[in-house]
């Protein structure tokens, strides 16, 4: 039987969900693993949780913004946060699972370029118009895409899949599962390295 994948939470608006993204798959494949990416929307979490987005935060936003730009580097990876930054991902989220039923790689595909576009470029990624036109070299049609985000099951969706990874116990982005086993951050990812090469400890 194969082992189960990994299953990797982020929000499209989270500077260390991008991190994530640029190393989650490579170093699941090392282990013979998948993944499946699940967009949720990370305010949700803040009033359980008493977080609020760290960039706002009094002494932790300059802290944050420094590690971000040295995570990046550390990673080789571009780094720019957007301007009006923090905002709710909605249209990049929605169109994830607009898409992925039907078309999971595509759905993943779009991921990737709504990050890139957002972390690497400083771009505006919860702008429909946006995730559209990154969409339409992947072979979909914008027009469908913004219908498609407007549908009233697709927004169901999106708060779905939300109330479901908070119920799971997802508080922040990224958020991985190993069979079942939790890793909150960026910084977690060499853990999550060690415990599918060892088993876990």
């Amino acid at each position: 039987m194969a082992a189960a994948p990994l299953e990797f939470y982020f929000d499209f608006y989270s500077p260390y969900g991008y991190l994530a993204s640029a190393r989650i798959d490579e170093i699941a494949s090392r282990h013979g693993r998948e993944v499946i990416w699940r967009p949720f929307l990370v305010g949700a979490t803040f009033a359980l949780t008493g977080a609020r987005p760290l960039v706002d935060i009094p002494l932790l936003g300059d802290y944050s913004l420094h590690d971000m730009e040295r995570c990046a580097r550390e990673q080789g990876v571009a780094f720019q946060l957007p301007e009006n930054f923090p905002k709710a991902a909605l249209a990049p989220s929605r169109a994830f699972y607009w898409l992925v039923d039907s078309q999971p790689e595509t759905a993943r595909q779009l991921a990737r370029a709504v990050y890139h576009a957002t972390f690497a470029e400083g771009r505006d990624g919860t702008a429909a118009d946006l995730v559209a036109d990154l969409a339409e070299p992947l072979g979909v049609d914008r027009q469908q895409l913004l219908e498609g985000i407007q549908r009233p099951e697709v927004k169901e969706r999106l708060k779905q899949e939300t109330e479901a990874a908070v119920a799971r116990g997802v508080f922040g982005s990224p958020f991985i599962f190993v069979d079942d086993e939790p890793f909150w951050g960026n910084d977690r990812l060499e853990q999550v390295d060690r415990w599918l090469a060892t088993g876990g400890w």
